[in-house]
């Protein structure tokens, strides 16, 4: 699924790629006069590094013209490439078949790169080295392992040197479906340790080939000089420092390196392995495999270290669009009031939990988890003494649970996560019943990953009507206003959190932000009950109303007595906290709701038509001059 910039950018690489392939495969078959397995070498190079594969073979091996092959291929810059293209086409193909088979099985990143090691190193020593070189070297396959075995050695701890930490840091990263062999990224990311591979190899090619430890580019040729690899009469001209006219079986070649520097340069590469295998261990989590995150996508900007666990970047991450159900436009309204079927005496609600696409703005959508397909969920209303019964069913990819925020209930009723009961798997039904104790402003939320499930959406109002209807502080008018961030980045939606990278961006009164959000009309003199619902999950929001000051008449859902109600223009309403207000209309004109944190008021740091995010308008009619 193409979500993200990088991903259009790999569907072109690897388009050219296949190109860069295909046209090295026939051209190598057709017009290259070398042997099978320096063919296969750069086919394989050339799917893996694309592009840049191509560019190694027409300047290092592809012959300029006719019979010019053995004199092109002569210098020693080239026969290292020829080098290093032989040991990562052989070494490259068994790490990523291990990447495969490791992600697969969900193998902790330090096992997988010990696996893909080993299977690298193997693949290249007993087949490209020591079973498809076996006509070239002369002598026995087992001959040919003893042999080979130090010069794959030193050059497999190059490239493995350079690939793990390419591996590991971006696997790790920001984007963890590169951890997941059916993502694009993660063939991006194998690409991209390749060629990092083959650039820190090459300069110790060239090195094994001046010292006759390898062989490099050769040149296979029939007897009539054609390039077509005729089965008789083949004569084989191998490049710097290789035995010349070797004819069909060839025979070792007589190297010129000294112990001390066979010894050397294998201890600088085991150093430069460790540094490369180690190093990643201090910065990323290489306890966790690809089952552990999930293909994650994480915050810009968000702290992650070598303690962050799999858990965490799955809260964390962002709402993969492929989990998306449901998409609504600025006509589908949240908040709106649920209502119960009767059953036996018993008021019965149903919501359903999903992942949908939310517009917030006319040019902004978030990915949401909602109830019944809106954000905020529907609205309970029921009165005390009501006996009630929800059915919850879940649509979520994870569990999740519904608490009651702020009731009276049975213990086993409240929602809580593993605490009072086993977490709602995905198309499970779970169903809460109890009597309304109570009465005022309530709201319910998910208390199953509360810091993801509650701040991408899982909230509702829920309002508690009196027994006595004389008993409630009544208006003119009545909204109900819940407050919720949002952070949206590059197109994807994340949990908004006060933490490092996951500050939010936007900000919504009942799922919209100004100017999209609702306008309350009245007239002048006539009186305004506003219930502010605290159903954010991690930032205060002080709630302004211009015009003139509010009673503040109830408190978490608990009407204030006559004497305790106090007047003020700003109230903190903070996670979970509810007030009911009572605000006059004394003047004609456009008076706003706003929060008075100036940045809660911007649409992704900007202001639109004289604000944005937790803004509404009080539009009272009357003569505005008085």
């Amino acid at each position: 699924m193409l979500i993200q910039p990088i991903d259009y950018f790999l569907v072109v690489w690897f388009c050219l790629a296949a190109a860069s392939t295909v046209y090295v495969g026939v051209d190598q078959y057709r017009n290259n006069p070398e042997p099978v397995v320096m063919k296969w070498g750069f086919i394989l190079v050339t799917l893996y590094m694309g592009p840049l594969g191509l560019l190694l073979y027409v300047m290092a091996d592809k012959e300029p013209r006719p019979g010019e092959h053995e004199n092109f291929i002569k210098p020693l810059w080239r026969q290292g490439v020829g080098s290093t293209i032989h040991c990562v086409a052989g070494d490259a193909t068994g790490i990523i078949v291990a990447a495969v088979i490791t992600a697969s099985l969900g193998l902790p990143m330090w096992i997988d790169l010990i696996v893909e090691y080993a299977t690298g190193f193997a693949f290249g020593l007993f087949i490209f080295q020591a079973l498809f070189m076996k006509d070239m070297m002369g002598g026995t396959y087992w001959q040919n392992v003893r042999r080979s075995f130090l010069p794959e050695f030193i050059s497999m701890n190059l490239m493995m040197a350079a690939m793990a930490p390419v591996m590991c840091f971006l696997m790790m990263g920001r984007d963890m479906r590169a951890m997941e062999p059916t993502e694009l990224v993660f063939w991006g990311v194998m690409s991209l340790g390749v060629i990092a591979g083959a650039t820190l190899a090459y300069p110790v090619n060239v090195w094994l080939v001046a010292m006759k430890l390898k062989h490099g580019l050769m040149t296979e040729r029939d007897a009539g000089g054609s390039a077509h690899g005729a089965k008789h009469a083949m004569t084989r001209h191998m490049g710097h420092g290789g035995a010349k006219d070797a004819g069909r079986h060839g025979h070792p070649m007589a190297s010129e390196v000294t112990t001390p520097q066979l010894a050397a340069m294998a201890g600088i590469s085991v150093i430069a392995l460790l540094i490369g295998m180690v190093t990643p261990a201090n910065f990323v989590n290489l306890r966790l495999g690809a089952r552990d995150v999930g293909g994650t996508i994480m915050p810009p900007g968000m702290i992650m270290t070598r303690d962050t666990s799999g858990a965490a970047m799955r809260d964390m991450s962002a709402v993969h669009p492929r989990y998306v159900t449901a998409e609504y436009g600025l006509d589908r309204r949240g908040d709106q009031e649920l209502m119960p079927r009767i059953e036996g005496g018993v008021k019965v609600f149903d919501l359903e939990t999903s992942i949908i696409r939310w517009q917030i703005l006319p040019d902004v959508h978030v990915d949401a988890f909602a109830f019944n397909g809106q954000v905020p969920g529907p609205r309970l209303h029921f009165r005390q003494g009501d006996r009630v019964r929800i059915n919850v069913v879940n649509h979520l990819p994870s569990t999740t649970t519904v608490h009651w925020h702020g009731l009276i209930l049975p213990n086993v009723m409240d929602g809580a996560a593993e605490v009072t009961q086993q977490p709602v798997a995905n198309g499970q039904l779970y169903r809460y019943e109890f009597t309304a104790l109570q009465s005022g402003t309530y709201f319910y939320h998910s208390h199953d990953h509360v810091d993801r499930q509650q701040a991408l959406g899982l909230y509702g109002a829920m309002i508690i009507d009196p027994a006595q209807p004389g008993d409630e502080v009544r208006a003119d008018h009545e909204y109900t206003l819940m407050l919720q961030e949002w952070l949206l980045r590059e197109g994807l939606t994340y949990p908004a959190m006060p933490m490092e990278g996951a500050m939010p961006n936007y900000f919504t009164i009942n799922g919209r932000a100004y100017p999209a959000t609702d306008t309350i009309r009245m007239k002048v003199g006539e009186t305004l009950k506003v219930r502010f619902i605290g159903s954010s999950t991690g930032f205060i929001h002080p709630m302004h109303i211009h015009g003139g000051p509010f009673e503040v008449v109830a408190r978490d859902g608990e009407t204030l007595a006559p004497a305790a109600r106090f007047k003020a223009d700003t109230i903190n309403v903070g996670p979970g906290q509810r007030y009911d207000v009572i605000w006059t209309a004394h003047k004609a004109g456009k008076w706003m709701i706003h929060c008075h944190i100036s940045h809660h008021t911007t649409n992704n740091n900007t202001e639109h038509h004289g604000g944005g995010g937790l803004m509404m308008h009080i539009e009272v009619a009357g003569d505005p001059t008085r």
